[in-house]
């Protein structure tokens, strides 16, 4: 199979099913398209009908774009891996909240775009991102104290913490003051072995886009 990403500093949505499939040892070959280059879209569109990354290609050759369904064709061609909840109604709440995560939390989205490589603290907390962030903080607390954590629904990373790899990274990156629990669940996956190749990987990478990096070459490395 083939997953076609971008760049790791900047690409939140091809980090979801890149650490998902690193993290249980589903081979792929890796095509990273550099984002904000004068071929980026024409090089997108040979591989995702929607010009977006990340888009998998099976090793049928059918064309899968969008994280979420990336993640449940994942889950379907590999059944032995525990992607879902095994409970029907730990299953239904997991699929709720990364449906959430994949069509809401705007702001945070715009305000707080990811970064890896950078050190934030303190910006981008708007009224609205901060209503997102003590959503997603509710979220993450419900869950954790519902299912034992050290993941949002138990002892496995599943679709549901794929969902939310970039928000960790987000409020990492800005210094977001969060609840106690919600810290520890950060660091269990930041302490994963695929998290901490992605992020290694997004240090080395060399582009930079303008518009993110208003504080380029200054930007704090962490």
């Amino acid at each position: 199979m083939k997953l076609i990403i971008g760049d790791k500093n900047y690409s939140s949505w091809s980090m979801r099913p890149w650490v998902m499939m690193t993290h249980l040892g589903i081979a792929f070959d890796e095509v990273l398209v550099p984002l904000g280059e004068s071929d980026t879209k024409a090089r997108i569109l040979e591989h995702s009908p929607s010009g977006k990354m990340p888009c998998l290609i099976t090793d049928d050759g059918q064309s899968v774009w969008e994280s979420l369904a990336i993640l449940e064709t994942l889950a379907e061609r590999y059944p032995q891996h525990a992607f879902w909840p095994s409970d029907a109604a730990a299953r239904a709440h997991a699929r709720a909240v990364s449906c959430e995560m994949h069509g809401g939390f705007g702001e945070l989205r715009t305000h707080m775009s990811m970064n890896v490589r950078a050190h934030r603290p303190g910006k981008g907390a708007t009224p609205g991102v901060l209503a997102d962030v003590a959503r997603v903080d509710a979220i993450w607390s419900e869950c954790l104290a519902r299912y034992g954590g050290p993941f949002l629904f138990g002892k496995t990373f599943g679709i549901a913490d794929a969902m939310y790899a970039p928000v960790v990274a987000r409020l990492h990156t800005y210094g977001v003051d969060v609840a106690t629990t919600t810290k520890a669940y950060m660091d269990a996956v930041m302490a994963l072995p695929a998290w901490r190749e992605w992020h290694a990987a997004a240090l080395k990478e060399t582009w930079v886009l303008a518009e993110d990096e208003v504080d380029w070459p200054t930007v704090l490395r962490v």
